[in-house]
């Protein structure tokens, strides 16, 4: 199979790809989604294979309008609502009670539950308005893999595999939505993501984090609860807050292979590099190093003599939380002072 890059005056097409059950990857503000008719359940079902996705993973559910999420869910709670009002279009996905029958397991992951986000993208809300239905949108990644935050990242992953990518550039958060769960009596987010806590609270009052551990034959309700997620070839280190980065430097020069080396752009011009620190910037702050992460840790994938990859960490709160999270998911919980 050919896989087309779709340009932006050719959504019209990308729509009638989608119509016609194919594979269309689309972007988002946070990253690349890969995209099918969610009523067609053997498009859904090629989306699984295509990402090489457990089958017990439930999709997100992209939507252009409200009025399209009240033609699936059981009931919007006036939080929910409220909710909506304040943050789409935007990064923020709310789970929500579907009517029974009105979407497959394989949307659902068996479940009676769905997550519906209303991304903040004009050409993807334009490529559903024209398909006509709500599209599901994992990331259009190799599943286990960081997400691709260019139209190259995917192409990489899922050329020959797909339809096409509507190519829409960089994207502008870098890392996925948060994730709410609305359809319990306390809503509780179960990712983090660029909506933060305290501005939800500011609009719906109290809600709580997810501590809750996903067990081996429990199904998920939302991305990135269960599996292995995030993760480039090379092993991530996390260097925390207040490491002396000289030691991070000395470390590197004392191994046999290349490292890469993730970092603010203040501390890498302040490091003298050895010869195998293969650097990547993070940019000045958060918002630069959520924006780059996964574009970094893809950028290492094609350098097969990169065995190491030493990362900044940023203090977990607010945006800090969402790229953690991530950070935290693809070195396995593994840190620089006790690798």
């Amino acid at each position: 199979m050919d896989t087309r890059i779709f340009h932006l005056d050719e959504i019209n097409q990308a729509a009638k790809a989608i119509q016609d059950g194919k594979l269309v990857a689309f972007p988002t503000e946070t990253v690349y989604g890969l995209g099918a008719d969610a009523t067609n359940e053997a498009a859904v079902k090629n989306v699984y294979l295509a990402k090489g996705r457990p089958s017990d993973n439930p999709l997100i559910v992209h939507v252009a309008s409200i009025e399209m999420v009240e033609k699936y869910a059981s009931e919007i709670p006036d939080n929910a609502r409220k909710l909506m009002k304040e943050f789409w279009p935007g990064s923020l996905t709310i789970i929500l009670n579907i009517k029974k029958g009105v979407l497959s397991k394989t949307v659902t992951g068996g479940l009676s539950t769905v997550a519906f986000r209303f991304p903040d993208c004009q050409p993807t809300l334009e490529l559903i308005k024209e398909a006509g239905v709500p599209i599901v949108g994992p990331s259009a990644n190799t599943s286990g893999k960081p997400s691709p935050t260019t139209a190259q990242h995917v192409y990489h992953d899922l050329h020959g595999k797909i339809a096409g990518i509507i190519d829409n550039g960089p994207t502008r958060v870098g890392v996925e939505s948060t994730v709410l769960d609305m359809s319990t009596d306390q809503p509780v987010i179960l990712r983090p993501g660029a909506v933060t806590k305290h501005q939800i609270e500011e609009v719906i009052g109290s809600i709580d984090l997810n501590h809750h551990h996903v067990g081996k034959n429990e199904t998920p309700k939302a991305p990135g609860m269960k599996y292995k997620h995030y993760a480039p070839n090379a092993q991530v280190y996390i260097v925390d807050e207040g490491t002396d980065w000289k030691q991070v430097v000395d470390w590197i020069k004392q191994q046999p292979f290349d490292v890469g080396m993730m970092a603010e752009e203040k501390i890498l011009q302040q490091s003298t590099l050895p010869m195998n620190a293969i650097q990547f910037s993070l940019g000045k702050n958060i918002a630069d190093a959520s924006a780059r992460l996964f574009d970094g840790l893809r950028q290492f994938d094609d350098q097969p003599n990169v065995k190491a990859i030493v990362t900044q960490a940023f203090p977990a709160k607010d945006l800090g939380r969402a790229y953690m999270n991530r950070l935290n998911k693809s070195a396995g919980g593994e840190h620089f002072a006790t690798k």
